[in-house]
Formats: C-alpha cells, structure tokens, sequence
C-alpha cells in the first residue's frame, strides 16, 4: 500500500508543480466510462481540467470502477492524471482531436496509458497495468491489457441544458 501513495504523491506534486508557474483557467468535469483490466467495469466520477491556453490541457481526476469480478460484486477506487496535447496551428475548428499521455491508479493497480481523446470530452486510450505487490481483487490479479472509454461531460453544459 505504501508503494500506491507514495506514486500518487509524486504525480500530484509533479503535476501541480507545473500548474503554480502561470494563471490556470479550471472547469470540472462528469465523467462515466468502460474499463478493461482483466475484467470489465463500469466507470463513474469526476475530473478537473486545467488550461491556459488549448496547446496543452491537464486533466485531474477520481473515479469508481464498479463491475463483477468471479461472480461477486466490487468496487475500486480510481485516480488518474492526464495531460493532452495539440500544437496544431492555424486550424479552423479550434483542436478537435488531442493526444493524451497519462496514468491511472486503484488500490490493486497503477497503469500508464496513452492514447486520443476528441474535444477533450471523449477519451481512447490503452496501457499495460502493474499490480501493487500481490494484491488481488476478488481473488483476480489486475495486471495485464488496460483500455479504456470515457466520456467526460462538463458541469457548465449540464447547468445551461436545464436554464
């Protein structure tokens, strides 16, 4: 367990250290998505997004993976960290597509993922997870093939769908 927080400590401090250097626009986000990891999942929670111009956009986030794993209902608690990028210029449509470099983590679980993501509100990606020491999930070891899909839905939408 100790392995799980010091790795969450590291990428937080790394990536809120570059969040300090300049004025950060922050928008926070609902997310729900499918995760493969040895099992499938259903994915809800939220992330925040942070970006101070559209090159560059980090993304912080916390979920929970809920599925059946050998017959039996569970739970895992999720935090990931992303960062997508696009230095596309002089293009019409503003960025419709960015590239996403990132990493997940579960209590059972840490997976580095890359992949795309449309709008920032619709995500592709794919890594390979490493287990935290022997633990197992229900009896299953989560290691192995990760992919993921999720769609991230922004909190400014939804208040103007109801005005």
């Amino acid at each position: 367990m100790m392995n799980f927080r010091t790795a969450v400590t590291i990428l937080s401090l790394f990536l809120l250290s570059t969040l300090v250097k300049a004025q950060y626009t922050m928008h926070k986000m609902i997310t729900v998505g499918y995760t493969y990891q040895n099992q499938s999942f259903g994915e809800v929670g939220g992330k925040l997004l942070f970006l101070k111009n559209d090159d560059v956009i980090y993304r912080l986030g916390g979920s929970a993976l809920m599925g059946s794993v050998d017959s039996k209902f569970a739970i895992m608690p999720k935090l990931n960290a992303d960062v997508l990028l696009n230095f596309q210029k002089d293009v019409d449509f503003y960025h419709s597509y960015y590239f996403l470099i990132g990493a997940e983590g579960t209590n059972k679980y840490v997976a580095p993922k890359i992949g795309v993501t449309l709008f920032g509100m619709l995500d592709l990606t794919g890594g390979y997870a490493f287990p935290i020491g022997d633990t197992r999930l229900n009896g299953k070891e989560m290691k192995g093939l990760n992919i993921n899909f999720t769609l991230n839905i922004p909190t400014v939408f939804i208040h103007d769908m109801f005005k």
